[in-house]
This record gives structure tokens, sequence and C-alpha cells, in this order.
């Protein structure tokens, strides 16, 4: 069984009829860490990346498995790993660095987002 990627873990986004390039990016080790993921769970199109209300400051990050790309969603690539964002998420997570962090057994996606202009301080929630 795969954990939930992370609750706390993108270069071209493709749209049906659109071709994008925007600065999400994943450093090396993020895209390893992905990759392995997703070589567990071949019926996987890619990585889901979202955000949704919660917290003290009132955004987290919502990161799994895309099993599909839904009418909407814009679909980044970095590294040779598909990023599934949905419509509403996009100005949120746009400019975003992700980062796959070890610090002894503890092990963590981190997000580096120019967008964001606070946390609370747990780490657990951001504002933008």
């Amino acid at each position: 069984m795969i954990p939930d990627l992370i609750t706390a873990p993108i270069a071209v986004i493709l749209r049906a009829d659109f071709l994008y390039t925007m600065d999400i990016t994943l450093t090396e080790t993020a895209a390893t860490r992905i990759h392995d993921y997703l070589s567990q769970q071949p019926d996987a199109v890619g990585l889901r990346l979202g955000v949704k209300r919660t917290g003290c400051s009132g955004w987290a990050y919502v990161v799994g498995l895309a099993e599909n790309v839904a009418d909407g969603d814009q679909v980044f690539e970095d590294r040779g790993i598909r990023i599934v964002v949905d419509q509403d998420s996009v100005d949120f997570v746009k400019g975003t660095r992700i980062d796959f962090i070890k610090d002894g057994l503890n092990e963590l996606f981190r997000f580096d987002n120019p967008n964001v202009v606070d946390e609370c301080g747990c780490g657990e929630s951001f504002n933008v």
C-alpha cells in the first residue's frame, strides 16, 4: 500500500488544446521519490497536486497519485513526471519548487511556493 504522498510535496502544462510553460519544478530528489511511487501503481497517470481549505492559515497541499485527467485539469511535466493540477488550484501552486527531504528518520516533500504570504506555526497550512 502506498501512503499519501504528503499532506504538506511540477513544468510544461498540457491542456486539451493548449501548451503552457510554467515555472513549477521538481528537484531531482523529488522526481526520484515520485517516480518510485508511480512505478508501484502502473495505472497512475502521474502525480495529482491541489490545495484545500483547512488549518490555521487557510490552505493545505493535497497530493496523491492521479488516476485520470479530468476536464479542466492542467497537466505539467518536469523530469519525466506528469503532474495533474485541478483548475481551481493552479493559481495557488504556480511557481512552486517541490523538493524531497530526508532528515534522519523523517522524510517529507517540501514546497517552496512564492505565492505563500504566511504559514501556520506547525507548517500544515498556508495563506496566499
